[in-house]
């Protein structure tokens, strides 16, 4: 009987040790190792970074410093000429798959 207690205590510890090693796949897009202070001045990287189709979350963290109007959100209509708010379009789950400043 003992002998059988320490196999079976052998498999759980085996057992948890490849689950503890298994990685998870990467399921949200990757936002810039930096974040880009101030506005945006890029629009290529920009472009490249909404084609992830990043959640609001993931925008705020990467770009800080643009005001990310969502649909929930009441604001004033003034026209901005430098990239400092964005309306985006949301898709049902609640990413970003396009927009514009204004």
């Amino acid at each position: 009987m003992h002998r059988l207690a320490i196999l079976f205590f052998t498999a759980v510890l085996g057992g948890a040790a490849l689950v503890a090693c298994q990685t998870s796949p990467q399921t949200a897009p990757a936002a810039p190792s930096k974040p880009t202070a101030g506005f945006v001045t890029d629009m290529k990287a920009f472009d490249a970074f909404i084609a992830t189709k990043p959640t609001p979350e993931q925008f705020h963290v990467a770009y800080p410093d643009v005001m990310l109007v969502t649909p929930d959100m009441m604001t004033t209509r003034e026209m901005r000429q430098n990239n400092s708010r964005y309306f985006p379009k949301m898709d049902p789950d609640g990413h970003i798959v396009g927009g514009s400043f204004m």
